[in-house]
């Protein structure tokens, strides 16, 4: 590793803020021979060093920092230290049965992304530089996990995702190592669950919710559910295990509603937990023609925006299915609430939520406000680890 490069003048404010990434426009030389992937210095610049990262000429994100001392070896000593503090962060914060073990760049593994499922671990591997670690770094997981007594099953890698090739790389998906069963079957808040890790979406299962899933088990006994973009079930399960008398879960892929119809049966709650597949935004405004009431309303839609171009349509999509959701409600009954989008900013999805509310005549009284679950930290300053908004309210009508 001989490359050093240095900054303009005035750039690298994300970085000397505590962020993770320097950006093509922000570099003005860079001296010595290397190859993309490889470890490079990062100097300011009047020469001052910053640290020490991966270098990837393909991608906007032309550097992405690993350590900010230039001394540090990037071996497998360091990697093992950062795979122990990984692991030992999520055994003092969140339940281990399954949980993201490894957060990219909020847990400085830049780019990289491992969910414990049981036994099985799902990995994913989005930037070049992460990518030729990724075999070393499995190896450390098993062996800090089997400290533990951990023994893991099995791995599959999903880096399927369409911004590899932003890296210029390929879309890779397959077994790391032996082959076995990919249905894996867990338990979160009591809730039994088969996670797809080859075929479901991303890794196979959305984790990021877990407590927020827990959070609506005690508005759900005896009430009358609707879940929106259910995928497989997730909350509309934690409504049914809470007791609710009728739960109807709604998601637009056949193959998500057939998943978690069997869900269902995996927890006995077949004969009240439903799901049909329907587009949301039609079968709302039909619901309320047909004068249909819920005790909950839950809206987890996918991410509607994943640039800052497409905000504003985002917005009107936030918008349309948070004041539908709200005619929905009973009056005094309860609205969840949520956006994975790291675009629409809390603050922008707050004052959204407050005009679908003016809209619908509706009153809202917060209850709760979440983020993601603790195994997907924010790293402050890395802005792009903070993308989960998820809010429970009362929907009263205006007095």
């Amino acid at each position: 590793m001989s490359a050093v490069v240095t900054l303009k003048k005035g750039e690298g404010r994300t970085i000397k803020a505590g962020g993770m990434w320097i950006f093509d426009n922000e570099i003005a030389t860079i001296v010595g021979k290397f190859q993309n992937g490889d470890v490079v210095f990062v100097h300011d610049f009047d020469g001052y060093p910053m640290g020490k990262g991966f270098i990837n000429q393909n991608s906007k994100i032309r550097i992405r920092l690993l350590s900010r001392h230039e001394d540090t070896k990037i071996d497998e000593q360091f990697w093992r230290e950062r795979v122990q503090a990984a692991w030992d962060y999520r055994k003092k914060t969140v339940d281990t049965s399954s949980c993201r073990l490894i957060f990219g760049e909020a847990d400085f593994f830049p780019g990289m992304v491992v969910d414990k499922f049981a036994d099985v671990l799902v990995v994913q591997s989005l930037a070049l530089g992460i990518d030729r670690f990724k075999l070393l770094i499995v190896d450390l997981i098993r062996e800090v996990l089997a400290a533990d007594g951990i023994k893991i099953r099995g791995v599959y890698e999903r880096s399927d995702a369409k911004v590899r090739k932003q890296e210029g790389m390929e879309q890779v998906k397959g077994f790391i190592g032996e082959e076995f069963d990919t249905d894996v079957e867990i338990v979160e808040n009591g809730v039994h669950y088969i996670v797809d890790v080859k075929n479901g979406q991303k890794t196979g299962f959305f984790l990021d919710q877990k407590y927020n899933r827990l959070a609506i088990q005690k508005l759900c006994k005896g009430a009358r559910v609707l879940d929106c973009f259910t995928h497989t079930g997730s909350f509309a399960l934690n409504a049914g295990i809470a007791g609710a008398a009728e739960v109807t879960g709604v998601d637009a892929s056949q193959l998500a509603v057939d998943q978690a119809t069997e869900n269902a049966k995996l927890n006995g709650l077949e004969n009240n937990v439903k799901f049909i597949c329907e587009d949301v935004f039609k079968l709302l405004p039909e619901l309320e023609k047909q004068g249909e009431k819920y005790d909950v309303v839950i809206l987890d839609p996918p991410a509607f925006t994943k640039s800052r171009n497409s905000i504003k349509n985002a917005t009107k999509g936030y918008r349309e299915i948070n004041l539908r959701g709200m005619k929905l409600v009973k009056n005094g009954g309860y609205l969840a609430t949520c956006s994975c989008s790291h675009f629409m900013s809390y603050e922008l999805f707050t004052k959204t939520i407050n005009q679908a509310a003016h809209n619908a005549h509706k009153r809202l009284r917060q209850v709760e406000f979440h983020t993601q679950a603790p195994d997907h930290p924010i790293l402050w300053a890395a802005d792009e680890s903070y993308y989960l908004k998820f809010y429970v309210f009362q929907v009263v009508d205006e007095r």
